[in-house]
């Protein structure tokens, strides 16, 4: 079996990079062929394919000309360069499949009709909402929104969506009216959401139901040993951005009576701000190794704090699977994997005193944050393994091309008997 992997960005970005990467690295390591399509970039991981990939493009870079933004903006609708080079890739290789992740704006949905044209199956992994939000996030005025979820686009303009910026949401219009005109995402064969909360999304608005199938995210147990114990702080792990709710747990902090110890480790647009406003709470940046290994392990809890349509978030999983309680809000996906009570404590989000009292529950309770975080374990072990992932996602393809049988939306839970038929 060969796949054909498309995913804007090929180096650990995030966490939509994070699961795309684990299943390319699962897939070579089971004997399944995989190429890679991708935009060029300092920071990728090395491909045998990177000759095919397009030009690097960034969406914010400043000072650019008239002309050049209006270049920028048409690529971002139907890239040309993405077109020719995924066909080319496609003809030189012959997959069996093509599984896209985020595509938009850099590599562009148009590459989905390329496949189509070649006449091979599509699969697309939802990290985000693209497809029913122009901007992505859902988020309005910095606000939880569901205005475009049944196609009506024009409120992305209406609203200024774009960082309220007119110019910006009329190119996020443009490209949701053309991207619908061309039939983009609807070539797709299957659509893999990675919770309830995405499936149900999209399913029956952008999506007929039957293509839309859950298949969580999953985390690497076998290389996460849990930590035996804690070193008393609470640790916030991600983007320092508004939708997060960062803000907000740092208005708790300084307020807290007696005070709690809080560590942020992540950058973001509000890093300075942050830090300037609430410089009582220790910043120790964007981690990755040994050393965001070591203050995960340190944590007593792990906040999740966010305020926008989280889907899967992997901070969730991997908190979990180093036997953490979380403190999550209560939006989105997050309970789906935080049962209250039993793996972590859930607050409504933005309620400083709900997110206080879960804080300091937890935070003056050891023997509590003990039993959370072993039952968050377990959890992680049976639900949201990275191998019960990727069993699913084999599944999925096998279904997809005619090796196994059974409905599509079955594949959250698979046997391991649909994967030795491949």
């Amino acid at each position: 079996m060969r796949i054909l992997l498309a995913h804007k960005f090929f180096y650990r970005k995030g966490g939509a990079e994070v699961v795309m990467l684990q299943e390319r690295e699962f897939l070579l390591e089971h004997g399944v062929e995989v190429v890679d399509f991708s935009m060029v970039d300092p920071r990728n991981q090395p491909s045998p394919y990177s000759g095919y990939f397009v030009s690097h493009r960034s969406f914010r870079d400043e000072g650019k000309g008239l002309a050049d933004k209006l270049r920028l903006a048409v690529n971002m609708v139907h890239s040309p360069e993405a077109v020719h080079k995924m066909g080319r890739l496609i003809d030189a290789t012959r997959p069996d499949l093509v599984h896209c992740h985020n595509i938009y704006h850099q590599l562009t949905p148009s590459i989905i009709g390329a496949a189509k044209k070649r006449g091979l199956p599509v699969v697309l992994t939802l990290h985000d909402y693209k497809p029913i939000c122009p901007v992505y996030t859902r988020l309005r005025a910095g606000q939880p929104c569901s205005r475009c979820q049944d196609g009506d686009f024009v409120n992305v303009l209406r609203y200024r969506c774009a960082d309220g910026s007119l110019g910006g949401s009329a190119v996020l219009l443009a490209e949701a009216w053309i991207q619908r005109l061309r039939s983009s995402y609807e070539q797709v064969d299957l659509v893999v959401a990675p919770s309830e909360f995405m499936r149900r999304s999209v399913a029956g608005h952008r999506f007929s139901a039957e293509k839309v199938t859950v298949l969580y995210n999953g985390v690497d147990t076998a290389r996460i040993v849990p930590a035996a114990g804690d070193r008393g702080y609470v640790l916030y792990l991600g983007r320092l951005s508004s939708e997060k709710g960062v803000q907000t747990l740092l208005e708790v902090h300084a307020a807290a009576s007696p005070p709690f110890r809080l560590v942020v480790a992540g950058s973001g647009p509000l890093e300075r701000d942050l830090r300037s406003q609430y410089a009582s709470a220790e910043y120790v940046n964007h981690l990755g190794g040994t050393e965001l290994d070591e203050v995960i392990r340190g944590a007593a809890v792990i906040v999740v704090p966010s305020e926008w349509y989280e889907n899967c978030p992997m901070s969730v999983l991997e908190a979990m699977a180093y036997g953490k309680p979380v403190v999550g809000a209560d939006i989105g996906g997050i309970p789906e994997l935080i049962a209250d009570g039993q793996t972590g404590l859930l607050f409504t989000p933005g309620d400083r005193e709900g997110l206080n009292t879960a804080i300091r529950r937890l935070m003056e309770d050891p023997a509590l944050r003990h039993r959370l975080g072993c039952a968050a374990r377990e959890k992680i072990e049976e639900c949201f393994s990275l191998d019960r992932h990727h069993t699913g996602l084999l599944a999925l393809y096998g279904e997809l091309l005619g090796h196994t049988s059974g409905p599509v939306g079955a594949a959250g839970r698979p046997s391991a008997s649909a994967v030795t038929q491949l």
